[in-house]
């Protein structure tokens, strides 16, 4: 079986941020800029068929569905990275080795939903996790990807 997220990592390594830009990182959220409206997105979203990794592995797109466009004032996405899961470790393995898959997919589904304030809350002893959170923010910073107007776009984050 193909595995999606962990297919670029190696234990022990956390991808950096060329790397994963050499491996497409990033492509998307430039795509959907560029030619895709929110509301495109959303439904390759609901099409992909996508589903959360909490343990009811809900349709992502049809959650997005739920999120009422038309309120007025800040909105905000938040993760919650918290893994009550027992023994899973699925979100921390994912934030160590390549905590930029997670900033790419938080910024397509902020623009999906008009959305321009994220958080991500870190269980608190993950700091290993953290830190690479961190230094990934930063470097999807001041490459251009969590600016105002992010690829001269109308969309900031």
């Amino acid at each position: 079986m193909e595995q999606i997220l962990f297919k670029h990592t190696r234990h022990g390594h956390s991808l950096s941020f060329d790397e994963y830009r050499s491996n497409g990182g990033f492509e998307a959220l430039a795509n959907a800029l560029r030619n895709l409206a929110p509301a495109d997105v959303q439904q390759q979203v609901i099409d992909s068929g996508l589903r959360g990794r909490g343990g009811a592995g809900f349709p992502t797109g049809w959650k997005w569905s739920f999120v009422p466009r038309n309120l007025s004032g800040p909105r905000y996405l938040i993760c919650n990275s918290d893994e009550m899961e027992p023994g899973t470790y699925k979100d921390r393995v994912l934030l160590e080795r390549n905590p930029h898959l997670l900033i790419e997919g938080m910024a397509l589904a902020c623009y999906a939903l008009g959305v321009q304030h994220a958080f991500i809350f870190v269980r608190h002893v993950y700091e290993q996790a953290a830190a690479n959170l961190r230094h990934s923010i930063a470097s999807a910073h001041r490459s251009g990807f969590l600016v105002k107007n992010i690829l001269r776009s109308t969309f900031s984050l």
